[in-house]
């Protein structure tokens, strides 16, 4: 399949909104980029299965057979968009200097048209093991699609093509949510007597949380990821200016790095706040890969020694490690995710599908 195909059908990605409803209300979703990417695979001769994972959002997974005996490699990239407020003619793909623009070109729709060009070249190539090529829902929000993935199929190894500047990531950030209230008594505020001012009581809190942030960055904890982090993210309190708030709540997001634990984390928040009420309210673990792993190797040797990294998003890829999956993540260059300019390198896109056919071709064989 030509270099040009790829191209045009990473443009025909961009043309097609798929904005995540739970970021944009009235987003459109995944379902029309999902039937395209379906069709698509079809006529690729894959074994092609949908399956909807919230209400008019379906993940697409398209299966090159082979002839049997062989491992199972999983590509796998998200069909979902944040939003294009503010951008310039988002859906309308456009070329110059060897680039890609529009919404999603670089997070993640260009590597989505390289997995699905992979695919293809897969169920020709003759393997006896299986590439299942995954197009999810919701990777910007919660990774319901990658974790029904990751029930539903087997697999030996997993790529995971976010764009990493050609980098090969075996580690990454994972992040805890949590929130912290503290409780005072509401009164007049005339009556000091009888008041308790909750947000008041938040203060040292924060001064804590400081002080944890300031200890975790000067201690780095992970030789590709360094230090782990915790920042204060919103807070609210009180109903009006002449009564003391008998509650304050603090949300706040803390980075960890493989080896931090929720218990850790919660831990250290207790130490924080004392008496005050803790919750934890959504984890996405760290990810790591041992270098040693066949899937690691196999991209070293055919991306040609690439730089071995850590980066501090989260992505898929924990998803399919805590399933037992060993996976990577390699993908191209460009800059905008979530920007309002925003670009894939085309060049980069074509060298990560032939990374990604070398591997199946090698750890399919």
């Amino acid at each position: 399949m030509s270099s040009s195909s790829l191209t045009e059908l990473a443009a025909e990605l961009v043309r097609i909104d798929s904005v995540n409803p739970d970021l944009v209300a009235g987003g459109a979703g995944e379902g029309e980029l999902a039937r395209f990417v379906a069709d698509w695979l079809a006529d690729a001769r894959l074994e092609v299965e949908v399956e909807e994972v919230a209400p008019g959002r379906p993940n697409v997974v398209g299966r090159a057979r082979g002839s049997g005996g062989g491992p199972t490699l999983l590509l796998n990239a998200h069909m979902d968009t944040v939003g294009y407020e503010g951008m310039e003619a988002p859906l309308e793909p456009r070329f110059e200097d060897g680039r890609l623009y529009g919404r999603g070109a670089y997070d993640m729709k260009g590597s989505l048209a390289a997995i699905m060009v992979a695919g293809a070249e897969a169920a020709q190539a003759g393997l006896r093991g299986d590439v299942l090529v995954a197009a999810v829902a919701d990777e910007e929000v919660y990774s319901i699609g990658a974790e029904a993935v990751a029930r539903g199929y087997q697999a030996d190894a997993a790529i995971v093509a976010e764009p990493t500047e050609l980098r090969l990531v075996v580690a990454h950030k994972g992040f805890v949510w949590m929130e912290v209230e503290t409780r005072g008594r509401a009164a007049h505020g005339s009556r000091p007597d009888l008041g308790e001012d909750a947000i008041v009581a938040m203060g040292s809190v924060l001064t804590g949380l400081g002080a944890l942030a300031e200890a975790l960055l000067g201690n780095p904890a992970h030789p590709l990821l360094g230090s782990g982090s915790v920042h204060a993210s919103l807070i609210g309190g009180g109903v009006e200016l002449s009564t003391y708030p008998e509650s304050c709540v603090l949300g706040l997001e803390r980075r960890t790095v493989p080896g931090e634990t929720v218990e850790l984390v919660e831990r250290q928040l207790r130490e924080i706040a004392g008496s005050a009420e803790i919750r934890t309210t959504f984890v996405r673990e760290p990810f790591e890969v041992a270098q040693e792993e066949p899937v690691v190797q196999a991209v070293i040797r055919h991306a040609g020694d690439p730089e071995v990294a850590g980066v501090p998003f989260w992505a898929d890829s924990a998803v399919f490690a805590a399933a037992g999956i060993p996976t990577v993540v390699f993908g191209p260059g460009g800059e905008g995710a979530h920007a309002q300019v925003e670009w894939v390198d085309l060049a980069d896109l074509e060298r990560c599908k032939d990374v990604y056919v070398a591997v199946a071709r090698e750890l399919c064989a």
